[in-house]
Parts: C-alpha cells; structure tokens; sequence
C-alpha cells in the first residue's frame, strides 16, 4: 500500500457520532477493553492522521482532530496540508494552538508523484523545489510546523550513482538555506514503494544529510519501509541517531497499526523513549478492521504497544 492509497481508503462517515452511544457495542463485540477511549495521555507522541478515526469523528477533520486530542493523541501528521486552502490551513493551526497539540510533517509536495527528480540535475526541477520550498515555509507558520517532508526522487538511469547523489545534495542545501532561518527542518524520508526511488537504505540518507552538514536536513525513519528495505532497525537506528529528526509508524506486512505484523513495536517504543526522543511519532499506516471497531482496535493497539514501562 503506498502513502496515496492509505489516505484514502479509510471510510468516512456521512456525519458527527456521538461517541458515548457507539462505543458500547464496538467494545464488546471485540477484544477491546471498556476503558480504550480513556483519554490517557502515552508516554511517546503518537500522531493520527486525516480519516483514522473518521466512523467516531464525522468527515470534518477538525472533529476529528479534537476526537484524537481527547483520546490522548498530541499531535496530528497531514501530508496534504500544504494543498490545502489558506483558510482550511489557518483553521487547522488555531484549533491545534487551542488544544496545545503539534503539527507532525507535511509533504513539501513536488507534484508528479516523485518522477519530478532532483536526481536529473534539471535547473527546473530544482527550481520547482526551491519555490515548493518557500510556500511550505508560509504553510508552516499557520500551524506551528517544525518538520516537512522531502523525497528527492526517481533513479535517472542515465547518469553514474555518484552524480545524482551530488545532484541531491545541492538541492537539498538549497532547501536547508531557505528553512534554516525558520529553523524548520526538512526530513528526507526512505521509501520501499518502488525499486525507482533513489533513497532506498537508511545509510544513503545518513550520506546526503551529513553531506549538506545543515541542522535543516535531517533523516525521517519510517519504520515501515525501512522494515521492507533493511530489517536490523535498532542498529541502523543508533548507527544514524545524529541524523534522525523523525520517526513514522506501520507494521509489515500490510501497513497497518502495530500488533498486525512481525515488528515488535513495544521494545521499539521502549529503545526509543529510553534513547530520550521527544519528537513526533507519525501513525502513517491504515486500520487493519474497517469501521469504528477498527479504529477502537488502532487505538487499543497504541496502548498495549505504548506500555512499556
């Protein structure tokens, strides 16, 4: 399942349910426990996204962000906020101000679904980066974003490895120079999506980061993929420590919450909080059960995996 596919493929509901009156028959028609819908805070910084919890909340995404605040969730990742109306935008960052929640990444969008590749060494590829840039750092100040995520690209197959890795690396400092006075930071995400993406490992992304030396460039570990691509997550974890700003959440096989696949996410969280990372923790993954017993399930699965101390 790739990131546009996941988005989509949570049910939205055709209005607000009350959450009091649905719970009870989710709850025990399945293994959740009664007290799920706690509200307990976690002990890391899980964050939703968009049409997660869409079957308790109702379509509008900012009920549904106050849905996740309530249910102990302080942060919230929306990777399309950048192609969002100004105004959708500025509603967004109020509520998150009012309920002391933070902004997880949004994509620095480049359009063409990556095949616009700062591999090429293309001056309007770079250009096009370099004014996505600007506009996400006015997006950014509306909901007190901190992280942007970046994917440099497809292979261009017709140039050696090492220069579109150096193309990348200049356009990558062309984006630190315009975030760092923000003191924002873009993350550089490696995918599994497609054998075609130029950041397949995690140590490529160590190079590019260390190679623009900018505290604006900076690694997002998603998990997920690097599961896919690498396996041995702790160790390449500590390995590129310095150069991780972001961590995102998905288990493997599927792409679901924690608990469906062969990671062990609860000594995950436990390595993580113990190597003291304060920063967001992005649930970029789909239900693994439709409806609203399945978004009962995502979140009993974050306790359980989230209990570790």
């Amino acid at each position: 399942m790739n990131r546009i596919e996941f988005l989509r493929n949570s049910a939205i509901a055709t209005g607000a349910v009350l959450i009091g009156s649905s719970m009870n028959s989710a709850a025990h028609s399945s293994a959740t426990t009664p007290d799920v819908l706690s509200g307990k805070s976690f002990n890391m910084d899980y964050a939703p996204h968009e049409g997660m919890f869409a079957q308790h909340a109702g379509k509008s995404f900012l009920d549904q962000i106050q849905f996740m605040h309530e249910q102990g969730f302080r942060s919230i990742e929306d990777n399309g906020f950048l192609n969002r109306p100004v105004a959708e935008q500025t509603k967004i960052g109020d509520l998150l101000a009012k309920l002391g929640m933070r902004m997880g990444v949004f994509v620095v969008d480049g359009g063409e679904n990556w095949k616009t590749s700062l591999t090429t060494g293309k001056k309007e590829f770079k250009a096009k980066f370099v004014e996505t840039c600007h506009r996400s750092v006015e997006a950014a100040k509306r909901c007190n974003a901190k992280w942007l995520t970046v994917v440099p690209g497809f292979y261009e197959r017709k140039l050696p490895y090492g220069i579109q890795m150096a193309n990348v690396v200049d356009a990558m400092r062309a984006g630190a120079e315009i975030f760092e006075p923000h003191g924002l930071i873009m993350v550089l995400e490696t995918l599994s999506d497609t054998p075609e993406l130029f950041l397949q490992q995690t140590h490529e992304t160590y190079s590019v980061c260390k190679a623009v030396n900018s505290p604006s460039c900076k690694i997002l570990f998603d998990i997920y993929h690097m599961q896919r691509t690498e396996g041995n997550l702790m160790v390449n974890m500590d390995r590129c420590w310095e150069e991780i700003a972001y961590f995102q959440i998905g288990d493997n096989p599927g792409r679901n919450e924690p608990g469906t696949g062969e990671i062990n996410y609860k000594n995950l969280f436990k390595h993580l909080y113990q190597k003291g990372y304060k920063g967001v923790m992005g649930m970029e993954h789909g239900n693994s059960i439709k409806g609203k017993e399945g978004e009962l399930r995502v979140i009993q699965a974050y306790r359980e995996a989230d209990s570790f101390l």
